[in-house]
């Protein structure tokens, strides 16, 4: 196969902006490139900048549902609901729309929490059309996961703002 499956994973910041800045490198060179975000909304920094390049679609991530951690169950449901069309309509789209490169981003964490089926992203990731190259983005991948890509990169935490009680920064963190 002529396309690869790249991981950016680790408890440091960057993974997002690395698979950013692959996706913005993929339209500079003529390709169509579609981002999905999970557990994120529009509000991000690069939002804005990525839907003014006409290379690059963004999948709106309409609805928030707060930290995994503080959801009730009814909220967990919903979300797996809604995470699980979302991933639907993205994997659906990327199979028939022609991109050469997908972005699923923080796909690791709805994996983790149960608000999307693994399975269903491993079987894509198998199957997937040929020339697609897929981005994976979030902390602790499974290694059936790390199996599957063939560029794992770990971005560490060795030192970061938050831990002197600095909240996220709009243009920085997001």
């Amino acid at each position: 196969m002529n396309s690869c499956i790249h991981i950016y994973c680790g408890d440091g910041k960057g993974k997002t902006t690395a698979a950013i800045g692959l996706a913005v490198r993929a339209a500079g060179s003529g390709k169509k490139v579609l981002v999905t975000r999970f557990l994120k909304t529009d509000h991000s920094g690069e939002v804005n900048s990525l839907k003014a390049l006409p290379e690059i679609e963004v999948t709106p991530c309409e609805r928030s549902f707060g930290f995994f951690t503080n959801m009730t169950e009814e909220q967990k449901k919903e979300a797996r609901a809604y995470y699980s069309r979302l991933l639907e309509t993205t994997l659906k789209r990327a199979a028939e729309e022609g991109f050469d490169l997908l972005v699923l981003d923080e796909i690791m964490a709805v994996c983790n929490y149960g608000l999307v089926e693994e399975s269903r992203v491993l079987d894509f990731l198998k199957n997937r059309r040929e020339g697609l190259e897929v981005v994976l983005t979030g902390r602790n991948p499974s290694e059936r996961l790390l199996e599957e890509a063939d560029y794992v990169s770990e971005i560490r935490k060795v030192k970061h703002p938050y831990d002197k009680g600095i909240k996220a920064r709009k243009g920085i963190e997001y």
